[in-house]
C-alpha cells in the first residue's frame, strides 16, 4: 500500500498561480485528493446517506467537490452548485460521480451567483422542484477569498461582496430551506480555522468565517429541539484547494502548512469525510459543535 506524498509530514504543494477567481480545480496539479484516505485506501462507503438528498454549494472544485464525491457514494441524490465560470469543474465532478457510482446516484446542476437572495431561493426551489420537495441535508460551502495586508486599501466593494457571498447567502439560503426540512435532517456549514486566528491577510473573509459560527450556533439552539434539524460546523485550514492560488504569493506557499503541527496541508476528502459524519445519523446526538480539523491546531 502507497501512501501518496501529499500526507505525508512536510509535504510543500508546487507552486502554481491562477490569474483570477475563482479558481479552477483543472489546473491544478498535483489535484487535490478526493477519495483516497491517509493510509492510502480507497474511500469505502456503506450507505450511510442512502435514500437522502443533498444540496451542497460550491460543489466544483476543493472541499465541494470531495464532498460532493462522498455523499454520492453513500448513497445520496445530489444538487451540485456551481458558479457560471465554475461550469468545466462541475461537469467534471458530475462525470466522475457517475463513474464511481455506476450512475446510481441522481444529480441535478444549479449554476447561480448567490449574492442575492432571490438567486437563493432559486437554488431551494429548484432542488426541491428535481427531487420531489425532498431536502434532507443542506451543505454550505461556498466561499470568496481575496488576499490584502492594509485595512486602509481593503476597497469596501471588496468587503461588501465577500459578506454577501459568506453569509448573507448562508441566511438567504437557511431562511428558503428550513420549511421544507425533515426531522432528523442536518445544515453544516464551512467555516475556516482563521475565524479562531485571526488571518491578518483575510480580515473580511475572517470576519465572515466567525458570523458563520455564531450563526449556527443561533440557528441550531433556535430549530434543533422543535423541528429536529441539526445545525454543525467545520473549521477547515489550511487545506490544498483551488481556493488558494489566486491569492498565495511564491514566498507564503513555502510556509502553507507548515505551522501546524502535522506539518503539512489537509486535502479536501480529510474535510469531506467530517461532513459525511454530521449529515448522516452518525451524529444525531451533535448540534451547535464546530469539529476543528486543521492539521492540529488547537482552539479553545
Amino acid at each position: 500500500m502507497t501512501i501518496p506524498e501529499q500526507f505525508r509530514k512536510g509535504y510543500k504543494p508546487p507552486f502554481q498561480q491562477q490569474e483570477s477567481t475563482p479558481g479552477s480545480q483543472k489546473l491544478i496539479h498535483p489535484q487535490p485528493i478526493n477519495d483516497i484516505t491517509a493510509d492510502g485506501k480507497h474511500y469505502k462507503s456503506s450507505g450511510k446517506l442512502e435514500g437522502r438528498t443533498a444540496l451542497v454549494t460550491g460543489a466544483d472544485s476543493g472541499i465541494g467537490r470531495a464532498i460532493a464525491l462522498l455523499f454520492a457514494l453513500e448513497g445520496a441524490n445530489l444538487t451540485l452548485h456551481c458558479t457560471k465560470q465554475e461550469h468545466e469543474d462541475v461537469k467534471d465532478i458530475a462525470k466522475e460521480i457517475i463513474e464511481k457510482t455506476d450512475n446510481k446516484s441522481k444529480m441535478y446542476i444549479s449554476e447561480l451567483d448567490l449574492r442575492s437572495e432571490d438567486a437563493c431561493k432559486k437554488l431551494v426551489e429548484s432542488h426541491l422542484h428535481h427531487f420531489g420537495g425532498k431536502l434532507d441535508a443542506l451543505v454550505l460551502n461556498h466561499g470568496n477569498q481575496q488576499s490584502n495586508t492594509d485595512i486602509t486599501t481593503l476597497p469596501s466593494e471588496q468587503w461588501l461582496q465577500v459578506f454577501d457571498t459568506n453569509i448573507h447567502s448562508f441566511f438567504y439560503i437557511c431562511k428558503a430551506a428550513i420549511p421544507h426540512m425533515p426531522e432528523g435532517s442536518s445544515i453544516v456549514f464551512d467555516a475556516s480555522v482563521n475565524f479562531a486566528i485571526g488571518h491578518p491577510q483575510l480580515l473580511d473573509y475572517t470576519a465572515t468565517k466567525g458570523a458563520i459560527i455564531a450563526f449556527m450556533r443561533g440557528l441550531s439552539n433556535q430549530i434543533v429541539g422543535d423541528k429536529g434539524i441539526r445545525c454543525n460546523a467545520v473549521a477547515p485550514g489550511p487545506i490544498w484547494t483551488p481556493l488558494i492560488p489566486p491569492t498565495m504569493t511564491k514566498e507564503s506557499l513555502e510556509t502553507f502548512g507548515s505551522t501546524v503541527p502535522m506539518g503539512r496541508p489537509g486535502q479536501p476528502i480529510e474535510i469531506a469525510t467530517v461532513f459525511v459524519f454530521l449529515s448522516s445519523a452518525d451524529s444525531s446526538y451533535i448540534s451547535g459543535q464546530v469539529i476543528h480539523v486543521n492539521g492540529g491546531t488547537v482552539i479553545n
